[in-house]
C-alpha cells in the first residue's frame, strides 16, 4: 500500500523534478485541488482522480488514504513543496492508525525559492517563511513571528499576502515590520510564479505597505544587508566585501 505526497513547483509539467514525474507514472489513481489536477493532465490521462475544493483538504486525503487501503498506488499532489503548507502533513496525519501504509514524500519546488530567482538572489542568508493567512492560525500567533523575524534580521518570505477578507493584512504586516526595519529596505513581489504572466515587482518597505497584491503573489521583504544590483534583489552571505 503506498501514497506518493508529490510536490509539483510552481506551474506546469517543466517545473517538477524528474523524480515527482516518475512516480506519477506508478501510479493508478490522484488526488489533488481541480486546479493542480488540470496543470498535470497530460501526465495523469487515464487515471483515476479524485479532486476536494479548498478547505476539504482532510477529505481529500483520506479518500486517497482509502483508495490505499483498496491495493492502489496513490499520488496526493500539492503546488510548490507538500511539505511546506501542502498536504504531507495532513496525509501523514490520516494515515496515523494506519502503519501498514508506505508514505512516500516527494519535494518540489517552494514558492519562496521560485519566488526568489525572480527577483534575484535575496534568500541567500538566514530567511523566515510567514503565511499571513489566519484560516489556520490566529492573528496574534502570526504578528507575533513577524516581530521576532523582524528583530532578528531575517529576510523575510510572505506567503498568502493578502485576500479579499484580508484586503489590509500586508499593510499591518509591514507596520510590525518597520518597527525594527529601515523603511528604505528593498523588498520584492513575485506574481505568477512558474505560470503565464510571471513578472517581479521591486520597491521599498515603506511602499510595500500600499502595495496590491493577491493570493498568487509572493512578498520577499530584505534584511539590513540586502541591496539592489543591477536591478535585482540581493543578500549578501559574506563571502568576501565588495
Amino acid at each position: 500500500m503506498k501514497v506518493y505526497v508529490i510536490g509539483l513547483g510552481p506551474g506546469g509539467e517543466e517545473q517538477m523534478t524528474l523524480r515527482a514525474v516518475r512516480a506519477l507514472a506508478q501510479c493508478d489513481c490522484v488526488a489533488g485541488y481541480p486546479l493542480y489536477l488540470e496543470l498535470i493532465d497530460g501526465l495523469i490521462a487515464g487515471k483515476e482522480r479524485i479532486a476536494t475544493p479548498m478547505k476539504r483538504e482532510v477529505e481529500r486525503c483520506t479518500a486517497a488514504r482509502d483508495a490505499a487501503l483498496q491495493g492502489k498506488t496513490v499520488a496526493m499532489v500539492s503546488s510548490g513543496d507538500a511539505g511546506v503548507y501542502g498536504m504531507a502533513g495532513v496525509m501523514h496525519e490520516v494515515c496515523a492508525s494506519y502503519p501498514q501504509i508506505s508514505i512516500e514524500v516527494i519535494p518540489g519546488v517552494t514558492a519562496a525559492c521560485a519566488g526568489a530567482a525572480v527577483l534575484g538572489a535575496p534568500l541567500i542568508h538566514d530567511f523566515a517563511v510567514i503565511s499571513l493567512s489566519d484560516l489556520l492560525t490566529p492573528w496574534e500567533k502570526i504578528e507575533k513571528r513577524l516581530r521576532a523575524a523582524a528583530e532578528a534580521d531575517f529576510v523575510i518570505c510572505l506567503y498568502n499576502p493578502s485576500s479579499k477578507k484580508r484586503a489590509d493584512y500586508l499593510r499591518r504586516a509591514c507596520d510590525l515590520i518597520l518597527q525594527h526595519r529601515d523603511g528604505s529596505t528593498p523588498c520584492g513581489t513575485a506574481h505568477s510564479i512558474g505560470r503565464e504572466g510571471e513578472h517581479g515587482e521591486y520597491c521599498t518597505l515603506s511602499a510595500l505597505r500600499d502595495k496590491q497584491v493577491d493570493m498568487f503573489t509572493t512578498v520577499i521583504i530584505g534584511n539590513s544587508q540586502t541591496r539592489m544590483v543591477n536591478g535585482k534583489m540581493v543578500t549578501p552571505r559574506g563571502y568576501r566585501e565588495v
